[in-house]
């Protein structure tokens, strides 16, 4: 069953993540990659968030240690970071094509001078 919700999971947020970037011209074909991952990304971080983080001795509680399920959520966590600022970066370099008011303004009064 929460393979089910995991599947349904990922299908909606690619669906969601597509929609935002269809507007945007993807002429190296990055972005489809790009939601894939984060999407993959997504559903390994809400799994292992599941699993214990640290291991603490029984004989000394005040000794603890990192699980590999940690270690593996701080990498899948950068790699997860990595991939929204890319996607992020290619969402504001396709809107700054587009003039904005402000922008139009500034180019207009610097021809004045």
């Amino acid at each position: 069953m929460l393979k089910n919700s995991i599947k349904q999971l990922k299908e909606s947020r690619k669906e969601e993540l597509l929609k935002i970037f269809d507007q945007v011209e993807d002429s190296k074909g990055i972005i489809a990659p790009l939601i894939d991952d984060v999407v993959f990304l997504e559903a390994q971080l809400l799994q292992l968030r599941n699993l214990p983080f640290i291991r603490v001795n029984p004989a000394d509680p005040a000794q603890q240690k990192a699980t590999p399920a940690a270690k593996q959520y701080k990498e899948m966590l950068q790699q997860y970071n990595n991939c929204i600022k890319i996607l992020t970066s290619i969402l504001r370099k396709d809107s700054a094509e587009e003039d904005s008011p402000l922008r139009a303004f500034l180019s207009a009064r610097k021809e004045l001078q």
